[in-house]
């Protein structure tokens, strides 16, 4: 039956949307897109549809039972459907999320997608893929949950030179250390209440040894500088070893125990990482606590500016989906699709050693004898590394604890400074060697 021309421009004025992934995330996409359809309609000019859900298990219960009658166990269903103009990927992982993700840009549907690994660790192939379809590929919710970080280092910064990201981005760790300080309780019985709390994995590597926060940093990097940051150019500490001693002794001497990613550019040159740090209590990253995210950005024309809120959960990472997605009807609308989000286009320099600046906290266990800080200080002065801040107390008989904070040193020198410290006779052990942030004119 042929259609009216009344009926063919209704039509036109629906955006229909293949959600692959029904859990958290995707009950979430779902629920704002129901109870926000007028406001949507209003920013868009269009009414935004859920036409087909793709799930691994249809027999499973789902939280919505109005939108059972669109799931389905084929992908085909929504990558082969001409209707559907967007898929909005929140499935998970490498695979198959990137093969639906590739064919889906073939057959020049645009793509909204909350995946970080795959975007950390494909993410040029998948822009390349999109740029050359003509679509887009946008990814807000990847990092930082609900916090708008990646538009605003693509459109807010556009007109700027980022020069540095430094940001705590994994809201796992982040409530462990905050519960570490506050409580003073140990790492162990922390993750296990954590985990209890649903906050951390059964299985928690992937956040308390810093390799989440890694892809996300790697993506941060990608777009701040222009550069194909890749998951091995991210150098990587976590939280494993961090004591409740390093944590009192950093709030004797000022400082808050977080786990920051940091991505920094000097001329050409960059370095990006995730380390525990000793952020002092004037700077506004030490006061982000429990499950909060936050990313501070300091731009050559704009100065410092710092991106604040909720790093995850169903409804903050369900909203930077929407967000996303309303980008892409708006630039159907304009006609502008495959423009938004730009590949790298720059050379990739990363810094060596000897040009990665920083202060450090060390804290050392040494023999309790006259002239050992003396001998230690020397090696420091021998470096060109000097101290700001020096603590020293006994520990066990015979022994004394030594805590400093340098100024400025490169990581080539403190690295021989260690291995030397290592072979000291009057030395008996490094207990820990952290970055320090903030605290002091750099």
């Amino acid at each position: 039956m042929k259609q009216t021309e009344e009926e063919e421009e209704m039509e036109k004025q629906i955006v229909k949307v293949g959600l692959m992934g029904f859990g958290t995330v995707g009950t979430g996409v779902v629920r704002l897109i129901e109870a926000h359809q007028e406001d949507l309609q209003k920013q868009t000019g269009v009414s935004i549809q859920i036409k087909k859900i793709l799930v691994q298990d249809k027999s499973k219960g789902r939280g919505i039972a109005t939108m059972q009658r669109l799931i389905t166990e084929d992908p085909r269903e929504l990558l082969e459907d001409p209707e559907i103009d967007v898929i909005v990927e929140v499935i998970g992982g490498i695979q198959p999320a990137k093969d639906y993700i590739l064919a889906a840009l073939d057959n020049r549907k645009h793509v909204v997608t909350a995946n970080k690994d795959l975007m950390a660790l494909h993410g040029g192939e998948i822009l390349q893929k999109a740029q050359e379809k003509g679509c887009d590929v946008f990814y807000e919710a990847s990092v930082g949950g609900g916090i708008p970080i990646l538009r605003a280092l693509v459109e807010g910064f556009s007109s700027d030179r980022i020069k540095k990201m430094m940001g705590i981005v994994n809201g796992t760790t982040n409530y462990i250390l905050t519960k570490m300080s506050r409580e003073g309780a140990d790492y162990a019985e922390v993750l296990k209440e954590a985990q209890a709390l649903g906050y951390a994995e059964a299985d928690p590597t992937s956040d308390v040894e810093g390799f989440d926060a890694a892809r996300k940093m790697a993506i941060l990097a990608t777009l701040g500088f222009h550069v194909p940051v890749n998951l091995e150019d991210v150098s990587v500490q976590g939280i494993s070893g961090v004591s409740k001693a390093d944590i009192a002794y950093g709030k004797k001497l000022g400082y808050e125990v977080k786990l920051l990613g940091m991505a920094q550019r000097d001329d050409d040159a960059i370095e990006v990482s995730v380390q525990p740090t000793m952020v002092h209590t004037s700077h506004p990253l030490s006061t982000v606590n429990g499950v909060f995210n936050a990313v501070y950005v300091y731009g050559e024309a704009v100065g410092e500016t710092m991106f604040y809120g909720p790093g995850a959960g169903e409804l903050p990472t369900a909203t930077a989906v929407v967000s996303d997605l309303v980008t892409v009807v708006k630039n159907m609308k304009l006609g502008v699709n495959g423009r938004g989000m730009v590949g790298p286009y720059k050379e990739k320099i990363l810094k060596a050693d000897s040009e990665k600046y920083s202060r450090y906290f060390l804290r050392i266990i040494v023999r309790d004898e006259r002239g050992v800080l003396a001998q230690i200080t020397q090696l420091l002065s021998e470096k060109n590394i000097s101290l700001g801040q020096v603590l020293q107390q006994p520990y066990r008989e015979g022994e004394a604890e030594i805590v400093m904070v340098t100024h400025q040193a490169a990581k080539r020198d403190m690295d021989e400074v260690i291995a030397i410290l290592e072979e000291l006779a009057v030395v008996n052990e490094i207990k820990s060697v952290y970055r320090v942030e903030g605290g002091e004119t750099e």
